[in-house]
């Protein structure tokens, strides 16, 4: 059996990604499957909305155990993963697409600033920085 090249792809890309890239992912990711779960939602297909909800409440709730709560701002990241946790969890029961869609574009916007924390990480002090971010972040 041959194995398949988009999956061979995604496993090199996560096990070579600094700790800040993964992070990174994980926001496409949530963003991917909020995204996915409106769509099923149109569509009246309740089971595929429904596996996409929890595989978003799945990364929703890795980024916030991963928080590194030595830095005071993991605990305002930690109540907003809570309720964007929420707002998934109710979405997906009540089957709200405008819930749903709350949630991806809090996590569109925790994405975006990541994206912009990293170039400027990296423009300021190549190298340390890129770590020093992660680690303030996800521990």
């Amino acid at each position: 059996m041959k194995a398949d090249p988009r999956a061979k792809h995604l496993q090199d890309m996560v096990f070579s990604a600094t700790p800040e890239d993964l992070v990174l992912m994980l926001y496409d990711g949530a963003v991917k499957f909020c995204n996915q779960s409106i769509m099923a939602m149109e569509n009246d297909d309740i089971a595929k909305a429904n596996e996409m909800s929890l595989r978003a409440q799945d990364i929703i709730r890795e980024l916030q155990i991963t928080l590194n709560t030595d830095y005071e701002i993991a605990n305002g990241l930690a109540q907003m993963y809570d309720y964007i946790h929420h707002l998934l969890v109710k979405g997906n029961i009540s089957n709200n697409k405008e819930l749903v869609e709350e949630a991806r574009d809090h996590i569109r916007e925790f994405r975006n600033t990541w994206k912009e924390a990293m170039k400027l990480a990296k423009q300021n002090t190549p190298g340390a920085a890129g770590k020093q971010l992660s680690r303030s972040v996800t521990g």
